[in-house]
């Protein structure tokens, strides 16, 4: 395709495929107790109760798809791990939407392919707009009309490009979330930021037959992103 104004070729460059997964994808018969614990945990779970999910948890074998199948590896380790992101999609003091939003924030930040195409899905089906999700994976403000949300994104994005918060911001924060929540804030940036190193450190990228996002040309990456690349 030619850009009208540019005259440069666009959106039509080949897209380098996926690099292998570091870590095989188990099965769910050849798990151990410790093993099939963690498996429940995540398929029994309350991400997969309700309607039909936004994306799937497993493979058609059963093997699970993106952070999860990592968690089997060290149940020690992917139990409390697959407990804190399920606390911190279902049990805090945010809105869905918040919540996505500033999932999503990490996820761009990262580059971080799986993280983004699960929780795209997940925050579409909580209300999130094209304009709006567009925004956020160019890593731009959204034009969110609910304070609480511009809130919840400028903390986030300062998290995830800072590993802190201004003064200013977090007073803000606080003022207007509530210390309770501010702590939930900085614990869910965490959690993803450390879920989308991991899938860049084991390769692992969207599933199967999906097409992962088209990151902008320059922007908010961390060094060392791979094209291929979250819950």
């Amino acid at each position: 395709m030619i850009d009208p104004v540019s005259g440069e070729r666009v959106n039509d460059r080949p897209r380098r495929s996926a690099p292998p997964s570091r870590l095989p994808l188990l099965l769910p018969g050849s798990l151990s107790d410790e093993q099939r614990a963690v498996y429940e945990a995540v398929t029994g779970g309350p991400r997969a109760g309700g309607r039909t999910p936004p994306f799937g948890l497993a493979d058609d074998v059963g093997r699970l798809h993106g952070p999860f199948n990592a968690m089997l590896y060290s149940p020690s380790v992917g139990r409390p791990l697959q407990d804190l992101g399920a606390a911190l999609r279902f049990r805090t003091a945010f809105t869905r939407r918040e919540r996505e939003i500033a999932t999503l924030v990490v996820a761009a930040h990262a580059r971080s392919d799986y993280e983004w195409y699960a929780h795209e899905r997940i925050g579409r089906r909580h209300g999130l707009s094209d304009a709006e999700t567009d925004a956020l994976r160019a890593g731009r403000a959204p034009m969110f009309g609910d304070v609480r949300e511009r809130v919840v994104h400028e903390a986030a994005r300062q998290l995830a490009a800072e590993g802190d918060l201004a003064d200013a911001v977090f007073t803000e924060a606080v003022a207007t979330l509530g210390r309770a929540a501010v702590v939930e804030l900085v614990t869910l940036v965490g959690y993803y930021k450390a879920l989308a190193l991991q899938l860049r450190v084991f390769r692992v990228g969207v599933p199967d037959g999906e097409e992962p996002p088209r990151w902008p040309a320059d922007g908010p990456a961390e060094p060392g992103a791979h094209g291929a690349g979250d819950d």
